[in-house]
């Protein structure tokens, strides 16, 4: 079974691969000759991946499935949220967020933060959606040198290190993304 993954980030497309069952080929926009910068212009996570994924099946014809994903801090009011990979506006990159986001919080003692993601899945018959959210708090200081975004400063519950202090395997078993990716296989099969 062929699926595309409306994204072009590496990052995410080698975290999804390694949770897929070997009869299902992810493809990424690249694979299918999609090179469209397809606007997250929806102001919930629900409405951006819905818009990604219905873009990729109207204009190319593959059952595809998108995320939004994006940190968000209680104490910000849910910030940074949708806008998590623009948060720095525009000279976005991930140093740029996390220093924003750090200089941002200051010296809050309320540092409590949730990953959450939400994928659609649509085919020619319907759109599903799958949510993964996982709770923890935002550090002082970045640290870590694996994952991405905002990786180096979320610590999740549970645990005593940031997901980039952790394995990508370890990261894959709990993370938001393969929370809400675990329900999509599971409507799969």
């Amino acid at each position: 079974m062929e699926l595309v993954f409306a994204t072009n980030n590496q990052n995410k497309i080698k975290e999804i691969q390694s949770l897929l069952p070997d009869n299902i080929t992810l493809l990424s926009l690249a694979d299918i000759g999609c090179f469209d910068e397809i606007p997250e212009t929806e102001s919930t996570f629900e409405g951006n991946a819905i818009l990604k994924a219905t873009y990729v099946l109207e204009h190319f014809g593959y059952p595809c499935f998108a995320d939004d994903s994006g940190l968000e801090v209680h104490i910000l009011n849910g910030a940074p949220g949708v806008h998590s990979a623009r948060y720095a506006g525009p000279d976005r990159n991930d140093a740029a967020n996390l220093k924003k986001l750090i200089d941002t919080m200051g010296n809050c003692t309320n540092r409590t933060a949730q990953f959450t993601t939400v994928i659609a899945l649509c085919s020619k018959k319907e759109t599903t959606l799958f949510k993964g959210v996982i709770k923890g708090i935002i550090t002082r200081e970045a640290k870590g040198e694996n994952g991405f975004g905002y990786d180096p400063i979320f610590q999740p519950e549970g645990f005593d290190k940031t997901f980039a202090e952790l394995t990508l395997d370890t990261k894959n078993k709990i993370s938001h993304r393969s929370i809400a990716f675990g329900k999509l296989l599971t409507s799969l099969i």
